[in-house]
Parts: structure tokens; sequence; C-alpha cells
């Protein structure tokens, strides 16, 4: 199987691809680089164009509840939520991108 816990794991030459999803123990999951034209990888950049598009609804769907002066605080907590939850996706799409690009390993300091 091409999905790793770590890029570590791998001994191939390159970057391995953090995925837009949690790995099994609920941290990131790495696709190796050889597997990086297969199935696995076409899901992943479905997934990460999903995340990108659900952000942009949320942020258009977000600012006119915002500026509502009538809003709950109910309501701006959610909105806050799923603001913070396409935000970390967006993030984690652009680490793995510009790692991709950069050549650099993800996730080490």
């Amino acid at each position: 199987m091409t999905e790793r816990t770590s890029p570590a794991a791998t001994a191939e030459p390159g970057v391995a691809r953090l995925l837009p999803w949690p790995g099994e123990d609920g941290g990131p999951a790495y696709l190796t680089p050889c597997g990086g034209d297969g199935r696995l990888a076409a899901l992943a950049d479905e997934v990460e164009r999903a995340q990108l598009a659900s952000g942009a609804e949320v942020a258009c769907c977000a600012r006119p509840l915002i500026v509502e002066p009538e809003v709950t605080v109910r309501e701006l907590r959610w909105t806050a939520l799923r603001l913070l939850e396409c935000l970390l996706d967006a993030l984690r799409v652009a680490e793995s991108r510009g790692a991709r690009l950069t050549g650099e390993a993800v996730g080490r300091g």
C-alpha cells in the first residue's frame, strides 16, 4: 500500500505527499513518491479541489452573516467553526502543494 503515516517510513528518494485526510491514527497521512500518479493521488487531487471549493462557498455564505447586526452568538460560533475547518483544510492543501513544488519534506521542522 502506498499510504504512509510518516514521510520517514519511505526509502524512495523524493517527497512524500501530504494527503488531504488524516491517517488511521488521526495524524498526517502521506503518499510515497512512487505512488504519485495512481488512483490514490487522483482521489487526493479531487478531495483537495472539493475542500477548496467548500471553503470558498462557506466564506461566501459567512460574509453576510458576520455583518448582520442581529446575528446570535450561537450563529457566529457555528460560522466560526465552519470557517476554521475550511481554513485548516486549505492550510493542509497549501502545505502539501508547497512541499511538492519546492521538493521539501512535509511535516519536518
